[in-house]
């Protein structure tokens, strides 16, 4: 692990490249895939700084959906674990058991937060707006 620069502090150099020499001094094709690299490096650095809290709040609402697991303890594990327990839950909503009732309105309040978290990272105006 380095100490300095932070990978923030990284991600954040290559953005302010992009915004501030690459964007202003381009046009056409060149500016718009500086654009696009330069959203795509912000989007980094907000998954890095949330990630560990947006899984596990992920885990918690799954955990009260389909029943408490032991969260593993590394975030490559963990991502493998809440792919598989949304799986499950994937398969409950297929076979109806939330078309109604109090696991639906669970469900929907669960998923309201998850795509709440994603927005955070992915377009945060947009989380604001919710």
């Amino acid at each position: 692990m380095q100490d300095r620069p932070t990978i923030d502090e990284l991600l954040e150099a290559v953005a302010g490249y992009l915004r501030d020499d690459v964007m202003v001094n381009t046009t056409g094709r060149t500016n718009f895939h500086g654009r696009v690299a330069m959203n795509a490096v912000e989007m980094l650095r907000r998954e890095i700084s949330t990630i560990e809290d947006h899984y596990a709040r992920e885990w918690d609402g799954l955990d009260h959906l389909l029943g408490v697991e032991p969260m593993p303890p590394h975030l490559a594990a963990m991502r493998e674990s809440l792919l598989a327990r949304n799986r499950s839950l994937s398969t409950r909503i297929r076979e109806g058991d939330a078309d109604s009732g109090d696991f639906r309105h669970q469900v929907v309040n669960h998923l309201r937060k998850v795509i709440h978290d994603k927005l955070v990272v992915s377009n945060p105006a947009l989380a604001a707006e919710g």
